[in-house]
């Protein structure tokens, strides 16, 4: 069986009705229970409460009875008062009364075989003179409890009265009343039901059987007809009145409050309009004017229904305002694309300025006439904005024309007056709209004639907004209209601060590599040679240039070696940063170090491997040798070194030979003195740490006046141009002969330098010279003790041919000790060799492999002080080795006077020193 709506009859309980009945019972079954509930406790309560009462008054009462305390003090007090107190606990209708001494012990009680025991329980509150009930729980019984002391006229305390209800009996009390109270429970839960069930009833007619899960879809229904449609909607009955209207029609036809009821020519619509409706006829999309709106009318009969006659339902829309309504969404989409282009455009490098011109040149004209941004000075350095914003520079100005009033880039601005648009907009943190400027008196205040001159240009309209990042200002933007008529308003407040704060974010983050790249560059540059030596080998320019993205491990050194030699480097570390930088300064003083053992190009590269595979292994505490990678956790503090590329290249002005190794670093560019440029083939290295495969050298022997040119990789490839295409521009830069190496260092950058390099630069520009051959005095020594004299006459007269006469001395007894060491204990064969070049350099060469060491002899000893006294006449000396034995080499400055030097010294003649051993 069915209802009227077609829902079984069976199903009501699911419908708003049943739900209804189902909540209402629950609801008075949980009101029941707790009232009854409440009242058990509330009886119980008062029970208790009665009980306490009862306790303590006939306590209270006997303890004051005429004749207690004289009985108290009789010799048999239980004699004397047990009759009493068992007549007085009857009387009283108590369970118990006790007289006790002052201690507890009992000379009365309802139980006679209590009397004499001590009673339970903490009566000290009773002995100290306070009188108090309690629900006392123990032997002998359970029950609520009154103690009050007996006092004499005194204030003597001479006993107590303890008297009492049991527990059972409280209880009893209570359970008798339950009947009653159950009862009006039930009364009361089987009224509330019924009443319930009433209203059930009543609502399941009302609402045909309808669940909620309908009856809410039909409310929603009706509000969004009436309130939440954006459409006006109209239903007329037969008779054509106005049955209902909605809020969006009320509004559009301006209907009176009681339009409802009315018959549609009683509504003050226009004739056009109410015509329409009075004939009843359906239309589609007519447009009808009302007021000052363009309304699009639809009109369609109602189905009849039991019987009754139809009516029409008219819905408009306003035609006028879907207009306006598409001009809005197409400034929102404006300026989602603007917002959109800001994210693309600003923040393209990490340049403080740029990025504040990004910004500038972002909302002209699309938001703004005029925009310019202003910046604190710790921010345009790089560093922490200190807090005080009352001056700043102008940044970037971007607007529409050039002969604007405002004060151009790089002038300082000022916030003195507090009432400023800027300065509210600092203190505040949020953008502050100024509709008319000539109404900003803050502003005009504070620069009365640039204010005059940008009202009379034409500035009529302001948003200042303050850039902030991370909660600090970095500085401020402001967006001037001028041409634009139209003034700023409040929607243009949140888009303003939206676009500034993409804007902060980048310059944050610009400012931020400032600093980091200044660091990093600053630790780059005192990490390289600051001045290089002047040598007579090689006449020598550098450059080196920081990458813009960020700073790099690229380094270049120029070291002299014994011999008049010189030793060029060029060195790259893999990454950027203040690591790369660091780990830079530890390879060159690693070079540096490797290079007073006068190493060969590839061994040099080999113990430089091997330092680089030290670098890169975590430091641990462990002492036994295991790595942290093998055995602790991964991730350190610093990144490991992914590899390292070097080039280094000796030259050796006597001979005019080059040896050269390279790891995985281009070779040289050799310059020939007519200008033909050739870059020799180098043998291929793996880069420093990369791998342990061993390192080549080559060698090549360079014509008079060679120029060799060290670069990295920076100089050549960037991200629009590739090695190869690198290499021939570099090419075509040396191609000219005739240039100082100033020159060609200046060419070669401004041929192949991009404005922003991608990597770090090093560039090492030498032009080799030969030593002349004036310059060069070598002698062949034969292993006999007897030719040292007669090289030594040979050696000072050379020495004095030179001019040098100030060190030929020192010359005669370096050499004397130096080719007698050699016959004693090297082997042949032996040659002297002397190179004046900007010292007098002393080598004699033999063919042992045999170190020489210096040792401080005794005042006894007959020999070993040579290498001693060598060492105390040179400016510097030491030993180099060969392919086929060793050098051992003294330098002497050209202005020593060594003659005085050495009588203060007691040095011994020449033919002495030649008998001296090592």
């Amino acid at each position: 069986m069915t209802g009227r709506l077609g829902r079984p009859r069976g199903l009501w309980t699911r419908s708003v009705a049943g739900q209804v009945f189902a909540l209402q019972a629950v609801i008075v079954v949980l009101l029941v229970t707790v009232g009854a509930l409440a009242l058990v406790f509330q009886t119980r309560y008062d029970s208790e409460r009665e009980a306490r009462n009862r306790s303590l008054a006939a306590a209270e009462a006997f303890a004051h009875a005429p004749g207690l305390v004289d009985a108290l003090r009789a010799p048999d007090p239980t004699a004397e008062l047990q009759t009493a107190a068992e007549e007085a606990r009857v009387a009283g209708g108590l369970d118990f009364l006790a007289v006790m001494t002052p201690d507890g012990i009992r000379y009365t009680d309802a139980r006679p075989e209590l009397i004499g025991q001590r009673a339970t329980g903490d009566i000290a509150r009773a002995r100290g003179g306070e009188s108090f009930t309690e629900i006392f729980t123990g032997e002998p019984t359970d029950a609520v409890r009154a103690i009050v002391p007996v006092r004499t006229e005194d204030g003597d305390i001479v006993g107590l009265v303890g008297t009492g209800i049991e527990i059972d009996a409280v209880s009893n009390v209570v359970e008798g009343q339950l009947p009653l109270l159950l009862g009006t429970a039930a009364g009361a839960l089987l009224l509330a039901v019924g009443g319930a069930a009433l209203v059930s009833r009543r609502l399941r007619r009302q609402t045909h059987g309808l669940g909620p899960v309908e009856m809410t879809r039909i409310n929603e229904h009706h509000e969004a007809v009436l309130h939440a449609v954006r459409e006006g909607v109209l239903i007329i009955d037969a008779d054509r009145r106005l049955l209902l209207a909605n809020d969006e029609g009320r509004r559009l036809l301006d209907l009176p409050p009681d339009a409802e009821q009315r018959h549609v020519t009683e509504l003050g619509l226009d004739p056009a309009t109410a015509a329409l409706l009075a004939s009843g006829r359906a239309v589609t999309d007519e447009v009808h004017l009302a007021g000052d709106r363009l309304l699009a009318v639809n009109v369609r009969p109602t189905e009849p229904y039991r019987g009754r006659p139809t009516g029409t339902v008219m819905t408009l829309r306003d035609s006028t305002e879907l207009a306006a309504l598409s001009g809005r969404a197409e400034v929102a989409r404006g300026r989602l694309q603007l917002l959109y282009d800001a994210g693309v455009r600003i923040g393209s490098t990490l340049d403080v300025e740029r990025t504040a011109e990004e910004l500038s040149e972002v909302a002209v004209p699309r938001f703004a006439d005029y925009v310019t941004v202003e910046l604190l000075e710790p921010v345009l350095r790089g560093e922490e904005p200190s807090g005080a914003y009352t001056e700043m520079r102008r940044a970037a100005l971007t607007g529409i024309r050039d002969d604007h009033p405002l004060q151009p880039v790089g002038d300082p601005i000022r916030c003195v007056v507090p009432t400023t648009p800027m300065a509210t907009a600092l203190d505040r943190g949020h953008a502050v709209l100024v509709e008319e400027l000539g109404a900003a008196d803050g502003w005009r205040a504070q620069d009365p004639e640039g204010a005059a001159a940008a009202l009379d240009y034409g500035l009529h309209s302001l948003v200042a907004v303050p850039l902030q990042a991370r909660g600090v200002v970095l500085g401020m933007a402001n967006f001037w209209r001028a041409e634009t008529a139209e003034p700023f308003g409040e929607d243009d407040l949140s888009f303003a601060e939206e676009l500034t704060a993409r804007a902060a974010v980048s310059i944050d983050n610009a400012r931020r590599f400032t600093r980091e790249h200044a660091m990093a560059v600053t630790l780059q540059r005192s990490l390289l040679p600051r001045v290089l030596p002047e040598l007579s080998a090689v006449d020598v320019a550098h450059r080196y240039l920081p990458a813009k993205a960020g700073v790099g491990g690229d380094w270049f050194d120029v070291i002299p070696l014994p011999g008049a030699r010189v030793a060029l480097v060029v060195g790259d570390v893999v990454g950027h940063g203040l690591h790369a930088a660091a780990t830079m300064g530890r390879l060159r003083t690693a070079v540096h170090n490797f290079s007073t053992l006068d190493l060969p190009p590839d061994e040099l590269l080999g113990h430089l491997d091997e330092l680089i595979d030290r670098i890169d292994r975590p430091e641990t505490g462990n002492g036994d040798g295991q790595d942290e990678d093998e055995q602790g956790p991964v991730g350190s503090e610093r990144d490991p070194i992914t590899g390292a590329t070097c080039l280094y290249v000796i030259y050796d002005p006597v001979s005019g030979r080059c040896a050269m190794a390279g790891a995985g670093h281009p070779g040289p560019a050799l310059v020939h003195a007519d200008g033909r440029v050739e870059f020799p083939e180098l043998p291929a290295g793996l880069p420093l740490g990369v791998g342990g495969m061993p390192f080549v050298s080559t060698e090549l022997s360079l014509p008079e006046g060679s120029r060799l040119v060290l670069f990295t990789d920076g100089l050549l490839e960037n991200r629009d141009r590739d090695f190869d295409t690198g290499l021939g521009l570099l090419r075509s830069a040396l191609a000219r002969p005739g240039r100082s190496p100033e020159q060609a260092c200046a060419d070669v950058l401004t041929a192949l330098l991009v404005p922003a390099p991608d990597d770090d630069i090093a560039l090492l520009v030498a032009d080799t010279r030969r030593l002349p051959a004036d310059r060069i005095a070598e002698w062949d020594v034969p292993a006999d003790p007897a030719a040292v004299s007669g090289v030594r006459n040979a050696a000072s007269a050379q020495i004095a041919a030179w001019e040098l006469g100030d060190v030929a001395f020192t010359a005669e007894l370096i050499l004397s000790e130096l080719i007698t060491n050699a016959i004693r204990y090297g082997a042949e064969p032996i040659k002297v060799r002397l190179l004046r070049d900007r010292r007098l350099i002393c080598e004699i060469a033999d063919g042992s492999s045999t170190s020489p060491h210096l040792r401080y002899a005794t005042t006894t000893d007959e020999g070993g002080r040579g290498l001693f006294l060598v060492a105390q006449f040179a400016e510097r000396w030491g030993t180099r080795y060969t392919e086929r034995g060793k050098v051992i080499w003294a330098e002497l400055t050209l202005t020593t006077a060594p003659a005085a030097e050495a009588a203060a010294m007691g040095v011994p003649d020449l033919d002495a020193l030649e008998r001296l051993a090592w």
